[in-house]
């Protein structure tokens, strides 16, 4: 089984990030043969600055490696250093009805968030689709908001073998963790950077840390009333961290009255701290030994150009190249 996911260098990871897809990748890395690749390509649609792309991508390869990831079990590299990704996105949009990309809600969403509209940003689903078939996936773990980019690349893979050739393309399947799909911000939305109520895995200090999460929306019910823990943000975001049996505890003390939310606030940032507080340990190391991570990418990249150009092989050949 060939699982492959990829994660754009668009600032430092936040939770949300972590849990969408960090930590899954990781877990998946042991089932399967993990392709995992930072994409750089699709953050050009939003960042202009060279010097600031590079340090995002430098940042994120550091963060990613102390979560986690192993290269010796799973390719991890730099998306640009597969630059046969871009061949088969023009070769797929070849294929591709107007009305597909049309009908991605993608593009007039980040419209709606500000982002000056491009080809890229409307071509966006065809590279990512690149992105996936070129490796002949089996598995790509995604969040709910990623679903209809799925089913676009299966669209597109099922009307490139109609049309060159059964059994071209592999048509993926989506892996969907329905529980860890949306993280709720520090304002009860959807936590992304576009937002601005990101909780960072490595805050700079823990006194960041602490402040981010004392800013989490609550109501005004008062410390000595019995509160609703079903729709709380803290309870939500701390079951992410926590035990069954420690949020148990905590969704009992909310109904039984008797603490602020301060309390649970405080509660929930030791939980964090004590979670990611190894990984900053070993992204320190990391940051020390950038050889090492330019390494692995390096390596990561000869890999992954191996198993895309057996794809682009097989592509050029069918097309008539």
């Amino acid at each position: 089984m060939r699982i492959l996911s990829g994660i754009q260098p668009s600032g430092r990871p936040h939770i949300g990030n972590y849990f969408g897809m960090m930590k899954p990748a990781i877990a998946l890395q042991d089932e399967g043969e993990a392709f995992y690749f930072i994409a750089d390509y699709h953050a050009l649609t939003s960042t202009h600055d060279p010097a600031v792309l590079r340090a995002n991508v430098r940042e994120l390869a550091i963060d990613f490696l102390a979560c986690g990831l192993d290269p010796a079990k799973a390719t991890f590299w730099r998306q640009s250093d597969v630059p046969e990704v871009t061949e088969l996105s023009w070769i797929l949009s070849c294929v591709t009805p107007m009305g597909m990309l049309e009908r991605c809600v993608s593009y007039k969403d980040k419209i709606a968030q500000g982002i000056s509209p491009s080809h890229g940003l409307f071509a966006y689903p065809l590279l990512q689709a690149a992105d996936i078939l070129i490796f002949d996936s089996n598995v790509v773990p995604v969040g709910k908001d990623q679903k209809q980019h799925l089913e676009l690349t299966r669209d597109v893979a099922q009307k490139f073998n109609d049309r060159y050739g059964e059994d071209l393309l592999v048509i993926p399947t989506p892996q969907i963790r329905e529980a860890t799909a949306t993280v709720p911000g520090l304002d009860g939305q959807k936590m992304s950077k576009s937002y601005d109520n990101t909780i960072d895995i490595f805050e700079e200090t823990e006194k960041k840390l602490r402040k981010k999460i004392m800013k989490i929306v609550t109501d005004s019910t008062p410390v000595e009333d019995p509160k609703d823990p079903t729709d709380s943000y803290i309870v939500q975001l701390y079951s992410l961290f926590a035990s069954e049996e420690e949020v148990k505890a905590m969704e009992d003390s909310f109904r039984a009255g008797g603490e602020g939310y301060g309390h649970y606030k405080q509660t929930l940032f030791e939980a964090i701290r004590d979670h990611f507080a190894p990984m900053r340990e070993r992204r320190e190391e990391l940051v020390n030994d950038t050889s090492y991570v330019d390494g692995v990418l390096e390596e990561g990249a000869k890999r992954a150009r191996e198993k895309a150009r057996e794809v682009t092989d097989r592509v050029r050949s069918a097309v008539g190249m």
